[in-house]
């Protein structure tokens, strides 16, 4: 048996309602050449028997509980045949052309590793929801251009960024052998920031496929704003960043994270932006926010291990990849201004 080009991935945890529109989707795909894999997290909400009866040409890898997003995408990984990865969310769907453009520029030039699809809005879908990741200087990540109306911008077709966003993104089965797939201990968010500038540290491009078009509902699956969401973005970023950032950057962490506090601050105080979210519980926050912090270090000595694997598979100075870095940077108050 041939193995297929593609094998797209989908982890789901009680997606039930959304997987049917994103599966669809993928049944009116132009290039044909692909398998599907739904990794199940512990679905409890019917969405195994939806599989069974209505969508049997998917390969379906249950897991007894939810694993999060970055174990559930290597489940999937482990039994996947495709020479590129396509990791894609569950509350998606996507154009007829979508796959045949996400392949095309990593077909065309071999040392793309990485390639982002446009993603935009499920309600608006000229409202962008990423064109590939921008960065903060401590490691935090929003999607680029996000909330920004397409039809302002003028993106060239395959232009090169940071690195995609996994909610529907392409990654080169090469790359992935040469530096390992998603970070298990992330379980959720920047998880994707991490594998992203793990590609470009070792010498990886990442490109724009723009007319590989995506709609998604924007944090339906993974729930919305709250003390554990926040926990793990918080944990997460400085991870990130100890296992990737040059040096020069990782002594300035300190300042940048209370550069980034202050703004928060006063976002809370003038209940703007992503601070207006802090006030429907802001000790539970608190309290997330300084967990957060506090795993972050508890893990320390596991990260510099993990550093150090990172390095040896570098190709890039630290130069290069802090003007990288530089090149795709995004402020404090753009990051937390939307939410």
């Amino acid at each position: 048996m041939s193995s297929p080009l593609v094998s797209v991935i989908i982890v789901n945890w009680n997606g039930k309602d959304y997987l049917p529109a994103c599966l669809d989707s993928l049944l009116e795909q132009s290039c044909k050449d692909f398998e599907t894999i739904v990794v199940d997290n512990g679905s409890c909400d019917g969405s195994l028997e939806l599989l069974q009866d209505y969508y049997p040409w998917v390969r379906v890898v249950p897991l007894s509980n939810n694993t999060g997003f970055a174990s559930g995408n290597n489940a999937g990984f482990a039994v996947s045949r495709g020479n590129y990865l396509v990791t894609l969310n569950n509350d998606t769907r996507v154009e007829s052309a979508w796959l045949a453009e996400l392949i095309a520029p990593a077909e065309a030039q071999p040392d793309v590793g990485m390639v982002a699809s446009r993603s935009c809005s499920w309600d608006e879908p000229d409202l962008i929801d990423s064109l590939g990741v921008s960065i903060c200087c401590d490691g935090m990540s929003r999607g680029r251009h996000r909330r920004s109306h397409f039809s302002e911008l003028s993106p060239g077709k395959n232009e090169e960024i940071l690195f995609p966003s996994a909610c529907a993104a392409l990654y080169r089965r090469e790359m992935i052998e040469q530096i390992g797939f998603f970070d298990d201990d992330f379980f959720a968010y920047c998880e994707d920031t991490d594998l992203g500038l793990r590609g470009r540290i070792a010498g990886w491009r990442a490109v724009l496929a723009c007319d590989a078009v995506v709609y998604h509902r924007y944090s339906r699956s993974g729930g919305e704003f709250s003390p554990f969401k926040l926990y793990l973005v918080e944990r997460n970023h400085y991870w990130v960043a100890l296992k990737s950032y040059p040096l020069r950057m990782l002594l300035a962490l300190p300042y940048w994270t209370f550069v980034r506090y202050l703004v928060q601050a006063r976002m809370v105080l003038s209940s703007k932006g992503a601070g207006a979210q802090f006030r429907s519980d802001p000790l539970a926050l608190v309290k997330a926010l300084a967990r957060g912090v506090l795993d972050a270090l508890l893990g320390l000595p596991s990260l510099l291990r993990k550093r150090r694997a990172v390095m040896a598979t570098r190709t890039l100075t630290s130069e290069d990849m802090r003007l990288l870095l530089k090149r795709y940077s995004i402020s404090y108050p753009e990051l937390l201004d939307a939410g």
